[in-house]
């Protein structure tokens, strides 16, 4: 499973490496998340320049793909030639967006008038692109799904990985990265939202397979 984090100038950090740390908590079975830009390098809202591990088009390939916000995303959602740069297939690719991710996923003609999150500062925007804008962490609609909240990350983390994978795999990446004391509560809250998302039932409480954390413990 290979996954790419559409990480743009201007960049929320929680958004981008949130999610691609926990999904690459299952690089010991196959997964790959990589950063995603337009250009070699990219520097986030508070100044850190990182450099792309994949060019923009690597999502048109990609089995999944999120797009994180930024202070830059209504600037981008009219740039025509960067939205012709990508290229996504919900018939068979798993695609989330977080904050004013939705925007782009809106430009993209992906929503349509589906409910959809983001962030109280996006909203006004992604409503006057015609997207019915709901008061949640995260929904999802067959292959696309939207987070509201910079620290919404886990939600698409969870989602894609129940989605792509197992719930049982999800809740083992998220227990991993819970904080320590709350963990159970955590973990079943964040399956909770998810599952009613996708039709399952989050598995009963317990603590996570001994070979997958041995597994995935790895740095």
């Amino acid at each position: 499973m290979e996954i790419a984090v559409l990480t743009f100038d201007g960049f929320n950090e929680l958004d981008s490496f949130i999610a691609a740390s926990i999904l690459n908590r299952l690089r010991p079975v196959g997964w790959r998340a990589y950063i995603a830009s337009p250009s070699a390098e990219v520097t986030s809202m508070n100044g850190v320049t990182i450099r792309s591990q994949r060019p923009i088009e690597f999502a048109a390939q990609a089995d999944a793909v999120l797009i994180g916000s930024g202070i830059r995303t209504r600037e981008l959602a009219n740039d025509g030639a960067l939205l012709r740069r990508l290229r996504l297939d919900p018939g068979r690719q798993l695609i989330g967006a977080q904050c004013s991710g939705t925007l782009l996923l809106a430009k993209l003609g992906l929503i349509g008038d589906l409910p959809a999150c983001t962030d109280l500062t996006s909203k006004p925007w992604v409503v006057e692109a015609g997207v019915h804008v709901v008061d949640a962490p995260f929904v999802a609609h067959g292959n696309v799904a939207t987070a509201g909240g910079c620290l919404a990350s886990h939600y698409l983390a969870a989602w894609m990985i129940a989605r792509g994978g197992s719930v049982e795999q999800a809740r083992e990446a998220i227990h991993y990265v819970a904080p320590v004391g709350e963990k159970a509560a955590y973990v079943d809250r964040a399956l909770s939202v998810v599952t009613a998302q996708i039709g399952e039932k989050p598995p009963a409480g317990r603590p996570p397979k001994e070979d997958f954390g041995r597994a995935s413990l790895s740095p």
